[in-house]
């Protein structure tokens, strides 16, 4: 079993990011994944049952101004372990996106769930029910999971209306949660 949930983010617009910090969000996010995978399943034991998990997130069912590149980032997880999953199928590799909203894994993602108010608590679950329940849906053949029916409900909506519709709405979400607190105070935050 492999579980890539490393993942990292810089709060802020994306020009209000230092190209490193826009580096190391595609770095960690895409490419050491990517390496990490690779490795792994060429290394595996033909004919065992293997399950692999990528943490995406729910922002990759969006664009998301102030929070492009990573949404972008999970973005990719998400279109590359539905395709590998279809890829690998008959070789008994069973893949999971996990597409969580909020998870307060740190001080600093718990300030930015905070600063995002009603809607930060509705997007947000319990890290150990998340964990629970993800584990069983990558053992259950599950493909693609999304935690809460709020989220579950976002998701849906998400996909009716267009895509520039979405954006904005969650322009103005994003620019009314920086504001209550600053970003640039936040260095970094691990979530998924």
């Amino acid at each position: 079993m492999l579980l890539n949930i490393a993942g990292v983010d810089y709060e802020g617009g994306f020009l209000e990011r230092e190209r490193k910090e826009i580096v190391r969000i595609i770095s960690l996010n895409n490419e050491a994944t990517l390496r990490i995978t690779h490795a792994i399943l060429t290394r595996r034991r033909a004919g065992h049952p293997f399950y692999l998990l990528f943490t995406s997130s729910l922002a990759s069912m969006y664009p998301m101004p102030l929070k492009a590149t990573y949404a972008a980032s999970k973005r990719f997880l998400l279109d590359f372990s539905v395709a590998l999953r279809e890829e690998l199928k008959d070789q008994g590799v069973q893949v999971l996106a996990l597409c969580p909203g909020g998870l307060a894994t740190t001080k600093e993602a718990l300030s930015g769930i905070a600063a995002q108010g009603f809607m930060g608590d509705l997007t947000t679950n319990p890290l150990e029910q998340v964990a629970t329940k993800t584990i069983s849906r990558l053992l259950s053949r599950s493909g693609v999971y999304v935690p809460g029916t709020f989220n579950q409900i976002l998701n849906f909506c998400g996909k009716l209306l267009p895509r520039r519709w979405v954006a904005a709405a969650i322009y103005q979400r994003w620019n009314k949660a920086q504001q209550q607190w600053n970003p640039a105070q936040i260095s970094t935050h691990t979530q998924a």
